[in-house]
């Protein structure tokens, strides 16, 4: 039954990492379409997806650079497209809103609460950068807040949900979160069967222990009952195990070059489709079984390729 069936989802190029980092980072729209497209043919039925400045790689709210990629995501495959509402920081909600709203996706991500979000150790790790943009980026995020209100929570869940009909990966970055997720669930307007994804060891979020997976699982149970499906998020090295764990106790999957680079301790990843290979392979040696996208399109209630903007 696809009720048991473990959702992969492929996070294919975010707006964490820089083009610095890895020479395999999706940048362009040929090379973010042809990352998802790979992700989708290794089995990933739910395509996260950011959009880059094509000239230097840097996060772009703007709807064009998206539609760049979208249709050709969609005409080469029957993956769920779902298009981030985070954006990238310092983006208003307005910029955040663009490209969904002009694109009417399936499915958005949704962050659950405003947070400290630090990505500035990682300017550290690096000397010779190939854009001027990539340390000040970084930096910035000393002195930031991710801002995620209530309000901006209606206005994505008004607009997108209740006008677009598209449907939401729930980001929970901490515990407290879900209790905000139980919240607009009360007030109806949220509705089930909800997608919950918990991520794990963003600085700032709940760290990346195991005994914080089953924590979060354990809130999200009492909170949510059978009204939900979990999926788990590892940030960097953290990601293999902890979506293994994920998977072992009912959950599905997000892999992606976004959340991590690397398909093992110390290996770069090639392409995104490297890490949906390799989770696939876990998975299926857990006698698990991956869902396809129609099977995804059922088990979240989407509406469907067919009524998307793209």
């Amino acid at each position: 039954m696809a009720a048991n069936k473990v959702i992969i989802t492929c996070a294919v190029t975010g707006s964490i990492h820089t083009p610095t980092m890895s020479d395999h980072l999706p940048i362009t729209p040929d090379e973010i379409a042809e990352g998802a497209i790979g992700a989708a043919e290794a089995g990933a039925s739910v395509l996260h997806l950011h959009a880059r400045n094509p000239a230097d790689g840097s996060p772009t709210p703007d709807p064009e650079v998206f539609m760049a990629f979208l249709p050709r995501i969609k005409q080469a495959t029957n993956a769920v497209v779902n298009i981030t509402t985070g954006g990238g920081h310092h983006m208003t909600l307005d910029q955040r809103l663009a490209a969904p709203l002009r694109a009417s996706p399936e499915m958005c991500s949704l962050n659950m609460g405003s947070m400290n979000f630090g990505l500035f150790p990682a300017a550290d790790k690096f000397t010779n950068w190939k854009h001027d943009w990539e340390p000040k980026y970084l930096e910035s995020t000393r002195d930031f807040i991710f801002k995620n209100t209530f309000l901006d929570i209606e206005r994505v869940l008004t607009e997108l949900g209740e006008g677009h009909g598209t449907r939401f990966e729930f980001e929970c970055y901490d515990v407290g979160h879900l209790y905000t997720l139980a919240h607009f669930l009360d007030r109806g307007l949220v509705k089930p069967p909800l997608f919950v994804q918990f991520i794990f060891g963003v600085l700032g979020g709940i760290g990346p222990d195991p005994e914080n997976l089953t924590h979060m699982k354990n809130i999200a149970d009492k909170l949510f009952g059978d009204a939900y499906r979990f999926s788990v998020l590892g940030a960097g090295r953290h990601q293999m195990s902890l979506i293994t764990m994920g998977a072992i106790l009912g959950g599905s999957v997000r892999v992606g070059l976004e959340d991590s680079l690397y398909l093992g301790k110390g290996q770069m990843a090639k392409s995104n489709a490297e890490q949906v290979t390799r989770i696939r392979e876990i998975v299926e040696n857990l006698s698990l079984e991956v869902a396809t996208p129609d099977e995804t399109r059922e088990l979240l209630a989407l509406k469907g390729g067919d009524r998307v903007g793209f």
